[in-house]
């Protein structure tokens, strides 16, 4: 999933939260009313979206508890956590119960009673949903960068603000759908286009659901630096005047603002040991300056040896300086 992890985008979460639970409630109330099985799937989609804002602030707050003997590299992956859930309970059962609801109407189909009313709150919720998107954008264009907004959902380390811009277009493109088939019901007093719209709208949300819960599971594992970091990394390395290369290194994040860092570093065999504890200080401080999220670095003075003479066969992986 760019390489920043953010803050988290508390806005943007806390905007679609407010505007999910008022336009779920709506939904629900227009769905009774009417019989609409696309208007009641688009009630429950707002639901699970509103649910989802409550899990991802959750696991914000988490994340944020202080290391402790446990958990000694701390509570950061607890938002990778709560994203997975977001991602595949809370998307599939929506999904999941959307398509039940359509083939149900499929196989009961009822007129549309009151049909004004799902129309109305359609277009208000295409509103109120497009000011939640209009906000996660706004949080989240600091953080992509010149990349495109695929690139951002697939890179990014922090999952809440993808999720939320997902759950938004998901739910815009939904309201289209309920739209279309509340529409074209209206027009030709045919259920069957209402319970179609239902079936896309279950359709969208799986699909959201397979998305976001590959993106997330990734970060579960663990991810390491992207490859354009590793090169900065590699360089600040390289580039230190005590270092005579770097022998192998590997990063992984322990929550979206947090990266590990550890290295094996080849110094010369003459260097003293204070020397080296001063060019490992400075190279510390170089790898944060540069790479703010990189807050946990270790690294392994050695001697280089070249393949061939004795090497252990993770020295193998030699990333050596030109000079």
């Amino acid at each position: 999933m760019s390489e920043s992890g953010g803050g988290g985008g508390t806005r943007a979460i806390i905007a679609a939260m407010s505007a999910n639970l008022g336009i779920a409630i709506t939904k629900l109330i227009a769905a009774l009313l009417s019989g609409s099985g696309a208007m009641l799937a688009e009630a429950v989609h707002s639901f699970a979206d509103t649910i989802n804002q409550v899990l991802l602030l959750i696991g914000g707050r988490r994340s944020k508890k202080t290391a402790d003997e446990e958990h000694p590299f701390g509570y950061g992956r607890a938002r990778f956590l709560y994203g997975f859930l977001v991602a595949i309970i809370l998307f599939s059962v929506g999904g999941a119960y959307s398509i039940y609801e359509g083939v149900h109407k499929l196989q009961n189909p009822e007129p549309l009673e009151v049909p004004w009313l799902p129309i109305v709150v359609i277009v208000i919720s295409m509103v109120l949903e497009g000011f939640s998107l209009r906000t996660a954008r706004h949080e989240s264009l600091p953080l992509k960068g010149s990349g495109s907004w695929i690139s951002f959902i697939r890179r990014a380390k922090a999952p809440e603000l993808p999720i939320v811009l997902m759950e938004d277009t998901a739910a815009l493109t939904g309201l289209v759908f309920a739209l279309l088939g509340v529409g074209l019901t209206i027009i030709t007093g045919d259920p069957l286009f209402d319970s179609l719209g239902t079936l896309f709208i279950g359709a969208l949300l799986l699909l959201v659901a397979l998305v976001l819960g590959i993106e997330t599971k990734s970060l579960l594992i663990g991810e390491g630096a992207s490859a354009e970091n590793v090169a900065t990394i590699r360089d600040a390395f390289n580039a230190h005047p005590d270092v005579e290369s770097l022998i192998h290194m590997k990063t992984l994040y322990l929550g979206p603002d947090e990266l590990m860092i550890a290295a094996k570093v080849a110094f010369p065999k003459a260097t003293r040991l204070v020397e080296i504890a001063t060019a490992i200080d400075a190279l510390e401080a170089d790898l944060r300056a540069k790479i703010p999220a990189a807050r946990v670095i270790y690294i392994e003075p050695d001697i280089y040896h070249p393949v061939g003479e004795g090497a252990p066969a993770t020295d193998a992986i030699v990333i050596k300086s030109t000079d």
